[in-house]
């Protein structure tokens, strides 16, 4: 049994070693390299035999040899058109994969593949960071790389503050949530035009605010008139984003308040979804102007204002829910519908969590909050954009809160 065990470990190395040097094979036929098929291999079974050895030294040797025989193969190539060194760092992580494979084989075998997939994928990564990405979008993925490796693991992950309503660290994760969605947006606006891009800005940016998107939308049709029909739909679609975010983040914070409130959840996002995709077919139909677009002092702002929201609507809730009982829950809920209805539905479905009310008392705070975030879309339509503009969102968000409430009131009868 044991010499089977020894074959196992011994066959997974071969594999990594295969799979990484044939990878590497290929790119030697392009490039000129002293390592390919069999370099790779023969590494990868050193590093695997050595672990496999009495003497935990051995893989240090095997590992510095290969290295310095890298270096020396770099070195040789220094002069050439291409003096990259991605075959080199390939070969010396195959010996450490080979040696991983008795210790950790899965893992072992999971990275062997993500790194032959970086190596294969080498022209459209490159194609994509130096042609299609700008340089402040690369300084949008360093503002949330040091907002999730850096600021994250510093909050305290814990209930504290005032009647212990707010995690600063389920606080945080909402902020890099939407730096992450605004950024992918921006490429996406940026990539496919203000046609499809448009709505799609609209349909991504709603998970940051879709009461901010109506208003910048309505503010872009007053300055793009011939473009009314991509703004509406961007307008509505950020409805549907609204929605969607809604069921995530109740979701996360309790499952029962969850299904309690799926029906009128669902049914208000299909009806935002319904109206806003016959928006964006009219859009087809039109000669739009560019998009537009935001800065990113815009978008951390918009960020740390949200978590601002979300941490005063916590605490409003929870405060008033233990002053007043479940009617100042219902007005602390349509206070947070006009403000932001995330932070209120978050805040409502920690109580169903926390067993201060039930699942089926959750439905009528949440439908007050979605009515109350309507209403103020709505007045956004109406002073941000254009009377056509207003004319076609405002209904939009009418039937939105007829929907939610048909399906909530049944749910209730339900429950």
């Amino acid at each position: 049994m044991a010499d089977i065990g020894l074959l196992h470990h011994l066959l997974i190395a071969l594999g990594i070693g295969l799979l990484i040097g044939a990878e590497r094979e290929r790119r030697k036929a392009q490039r000129p390299s002293s390592a390919g098929l069999r370099s790779f291999t023969i590494a990868s079974v050193m590093g695997c035999a050595s672990a496999l050895t009495p003497w935990g030294w051995m893989s240090g040797v095997v590992l510095a040899c290969i290295t310095a025989l890298a270096l020396f193969s770099n070195w040789q190539r220094r002069a050439s058109a291409d003096p990259g060194i991605t075959t080199e760092i390939a070969l010396i992580a195959t010996p450490l994969l080979g040696a991983l494979s008795v210790s950790a084989p899965d893992l072992a075998g999971a990275a062997a593949v993500l790194i032959t997939i970086i190596l294969a994928a080498r022209e459209p990564l490159h194609r994509f960071v130096g042609q299609m990405v700008t340089a402040d979008e690369v300084a949008d993925v360093l503002l949330i790389a040091g907002a999730t490796l850096i600021v994250l693991p510093m909050l305290p992950d814990r209930p504290m503050g005032p009647f212990a309503a707010l995690n600063p660290h389920a606080i945080w994760l909402v902020v890099i949530m939407i730096l992450g969605i605004n950024a992918v947006g921006q490429i996406a606006t940026r990539l496919l035009g203000a046609r499809l891009g448009v709505p799609m800005l609209g349909l991504v940016s709603g998970f940051i605010s879709s009461s901010a998107t109506i208003g910048a939308m309505g503010a872009w049709v007053r300055a793009n008139p011939a473009s009314l029909a991509a703004g509406v739909a961007a307008a509505v679609l950020s409805t549907v984003a609204n929605y969607v975010q809604m069921a995530i983040v109740i979701n996360l914070t309790d499952h029962r308040a969850f299904l309690a409130t799926a029906a009128p959840v669902a049914a208000a996002g299909l009806a935002a979804a319904v109206s806003g995709g016959w928006f964006m077919l009219a859009a087809w139909r039109e000669t739009s102007a560019e998009p537009p677009t935001f800065s990113r002092s815009f978008n951390v702002m918009i960020a740390l204002v949200f978590a601002a929201m979300l941490a005063g609507m916590l605490i409003l809730v929870v405060a008033m829910q233990a002053w007043f009982g479940t009617m100042g829950m219902v007005a602390a809920a349509a206070i947070g519908g006009v403000l932001d209805v995330h932070a209120a539905v978050i805040s409502i479905a920690t109580l169903v969590g926390e067993r201060a009310i039930t699942p089926a008392q959750a439905i009528v705070p949440v439908l007050i909050a979605c009515t109350t975030s309507s209403v103020a879309k709505m007045l956004f339509a109406a002073t941000a954009g254009t009377k056509a503009f207003a004319t076609r969102v405002i209904p939009a968000q009418a039937g939105i809160v007829v929907a939610s409430w048909l399906a909530g009131l049944t749910a209730l009868q339900i429950l």
